[in-house]
């Protein structure tokens, strides 16, 4: 298995170089040469199979020979015993054909873990096998993902992660998860601007090369395939659940970022049996009005009660349109640096007529959000989050053109994530609960810096021990 740039310009790279470089040299972002494939009797062998038995069989299909089964099944068998759930991603039942995948059972309560509690240990092994000083993560968070990366790779000798999140705009509960720990190798970065100019600072210092040896820079964004390739494992188990092969599943995703939808592209594009993709979001609709009118085209982020999709460039679009352009990764850098240089880019017909095909948008404002939490609750008897609330209001709309088979919502957080939106808490004892009320009393640690990315080089270099 080789991966290749998006943009076309960087050598091809075996899976650990992948893993430990993020993003591609040329600024590109890594995909596999060619897609593995499950035949029918593997997702029908999965149907009442472990989840870390599913993750292996996954995972082995994206990893060279030179790791051994026994490396990747130490990693995986660490990173799913870390979560509260047995089945690590459960089912719950809402409505007949209406299914929630429950993604928050994590140490952080949110689907992040899912991928980030496997990255560390696959960075520690990959590390070891390379006898490696060590590297420098950089992070940008739009609330959930960096505090998943503090939590996996916390304490872990020769790794330094810095996050850095938008100021004043996530939830107080994401705040704390990531300025609670007092780890010397994590830092909590409070930046004065939105994710998009979060994400900016980092993209600005892996294309600074010197910095980017100085400091062997990595990123455990979505932006690192290892992300994505984590991703799928849920969508394969949920599908043979509802009884795929036989069985085809469609998916209603609450997205940002894109990389969250775009891994069950990938399940897709490997033969699981998916009808349709949803791509949920809130007011932040660049992706509902890029599938509408093929441009796209970021306008100012709106500061939502959903703060993780409060994003207006999706890092991971970019690897959809190299798939549906025919991996022509020269119009792919034309497309980029018109979005640099000129604020946005248009799709032509043919590869928005297959993203149609495959995919349909559609968003929910603040009173949507809100009065879905409500209803759920009411009729359901289940408490969501706000992005998970995005996902059940989109999922309801789009389920009319293909309601005869089953509809899973990927549900992304737990609701005690998000105090604010709350109508009830959860039984007396619950984990989500106990441990958040904990970090609500602990000390933080943070620093706050200006969107500079001169500023957050010299922070860099003063901490990186």
């Amino acid at each position: 298995m080789k991966y290749i740039s998006t943009r076309g310009q960087a050598d091809a790279a075996d899976f650990e170089s992948v893993l430990l470089s993020g993003l591609a040299s040329d600024g590109g972002l890594y995909m596999p040469e060619a897609f593995p494939s499950f035949s029918a009797g593997e997702i029908k062998s999965f149907r009442n199979a472990p989840y870390a038995d599913v993750a292996f069989a996954c995972v082995r299909k994206f990893v060279d020979d030179s790791w051994s089964d026994g490396e990747l099944r130490d990693c995986i068998d660490g990173a799913y015993s870390t979560f509260d759930d047995a089945a690590v991603t459960p089912l719950r039942e809402l409505a007949q054909n209406e299914y929630l995948l429950e993604l928050f059972h994590g140490p952080t309560f949110s689907f992040k873990d899912v991928a980030m509690q496997l990255l560390s240990r696959l960075f520690a092994t990959a590390l070891r096998r390379r006898k490696s000083k060590g590297v420098t993560i950089v992070v940008a968070t739009s609330g959930d993902t960096g505090a998943a990366a503090m939590h996996a790779f916390r304490g872990m000798e020769g790794i330094n992660v810095f996050v850095l999140y938008p100021n004043g705009r996530i939830s107080e509960v994401q705040r704390r998860q990531m300025t609670t720990p007092q780890d010397s190798n994590v830092h909590a970065i409070a930046i004065d601007g939105s994710f998009d100019d979060c994400q900016a600072l980092v993209k600005q210092c892996f294309a600074d090369a010197s910095l980017r040896t100085q400091l062997s820079l990595t990123g455990v964004n979505s932006i690192n395939w290892a992300r994505i390739m984590a991703q799928t494992v849920y969508y394969v188990v949920a599908a043979a659940r509802l009884g795929a092969p036989d069985t085809p599943v469609r998916f209603c995703v609450p997205t940002g970022n894109f990389g969250n939808i775009f891994a069950g592209y990938v399940c897709k594009k490997m033969g699981l049996p998916i009808t349709r993709l949803n791509i949920a979001t809130n007011e932040n609709d660049i992706l509902v009005r890029t599938f509408r009118n093929g441009v796209y085209r970021p306008r100012k982020v709106i500061a939502t009660c959903a703060p993780s999709m409060d994003i207006q460039v999706a890092s991971n679009f970019e690897r959809l349109l190299f798939e549906l352009r025919g991996r022509n990764s020269h119009d792919v850098r034309d497309w980029m640096k018109q979005l640099r240089e000129a604020g946005d880019f248009t799709i032509p017909e043919l590869p928005m007529a297959s993203m149609r095909s495959i995919f349909e948008a559609g968003s929910a404002d603040q009173s949507q959000i809100f009065e879905t939490i409500k209803t759920v609750f009411e009729q359901c008897g289940v408490e969501v989050d706000p992005h998970t609330a995005v996902g059940i209001h989109v999922g309801r709309q789009l389920a009319k053109s293909d309601s005869k088979h089953p509809g899973v919502i990927l549900s992304t957080a737990h609701p005690a994530k998000f105090p604010d939106t709350r109508l009830a808490e959860t039984k007396k004892g619950d984990l989500a609960d106990e441990r958040i009320k904990d970090i609500m009393n602990q000390p933080e640690r943070l620093y706050e810096l200006p969107a500079s990315k001169k500023e957050l080089e010299t922070f860099l270099l003063e901490r990186t021990r």
